[in-house]
C-alpha cells in the first residue's frame, strides 16, 4: 500500500483535479490544496489576467515557486494546473516528494467539459479541440513519466473517481 500522506494530483485541464481532489482528500482525512487557488491568493489576481500581464513563462514561474513549496506539505491532496509537467523541476519535486496520480481524460471528454469556461487562457483565440490535441501529445508523457498510478475520469462522476482511486490504493 502506498504512503498516501501526500498525493499530487496532475492531468489535463478538464480532467477533474479539483473536484476528484475535494472527495479524494474528503475520503482520506487529508486537507485539500490547489496550485492555481493559491497562486490566485498569493497574488490577489486570477490566472487569466496573470497570463495576459506576465505571459505563459511568468505564470510558470509562479507556479514553480507554489509548487516547490507545496510538494512539502504533509497530510495534502494537491491538485496541480496542467502545464505544471512542463518544468523539469516541477516534475522532479512532484515525483520525489509524494504520490502522483495521473487523472487521464481523452481529448474529446477535455473538450466537452471545458467548452463554457472561460478562465481557460491557453483555449482562447484558437480552435480547443486543437490545441487541446496538441497539449496532451507534449504533456501525456510527462504525466507518465512522473505517475506512480493512472486512472481514466472519462466515463465516471468526480465521486466515482475518487471512490475508486481510494478502493485501488488502500
Amino acid at each position: 500500500m502506498p504512503s498516501l500522506h501526500r498525493v499530487f494530483l496532475v492531468g489535463p485541464m478538464g480532467a477533474g483535479k479539483t473536484t476528484i481532489g475535494k472527495y479524494l482528500a474528503d475520503h482520506l482525512k487529508l486537507r485539500f490544496a490547489d496550485t492555481d487557488t493559491e497562486i490566485e491568493a498569493r497574488t490577489g489576481a486570477d490566472i487569466p489576467w496573470i497570463f495576459d500581464v506576465e505571459g505563459e513563462e511568468g505564470f510558470r514561474d509562479r507556479e514553480e515557486q507554489v509548487v516547490e513549496e507545496m510538494t512539502g506539505w504533509d497530510g495534502i491532496v494537491l491538485a496541480t494546473g496542467g502545464g505544471v509537467v512542463l518544468r523539469p523541476n516541477n516534475r522532479r519535486v512532484l515525483a520525489a516528494r509524494g504520490f502522483v496520480i495521473y487523472l487521464y481524460a481523452t481529448v474529446k471528454e477535455q473538450v466537452k467539459r471545458t467548452q463554457r469556461d472561460r478562465r481557460r487562457p491557453l483555449l482562447q483565440g484558437g480552435d480547443p479541440k486543437e490545441i487541446l490535441t496538441e497539449l496532451m501529445a507534449e504533456r501525456d508523457p510527462l504525466y507518465r513519466e512522473i505517475a506512480d498510478h493512472v486512472i481514466e475520469t472519462d466515463s465516471c462522476s468526480p465521486r466515482t473517481v475518487a471512490q475508486r482511486l481510494v478502493r485501488e490504493l488502500t
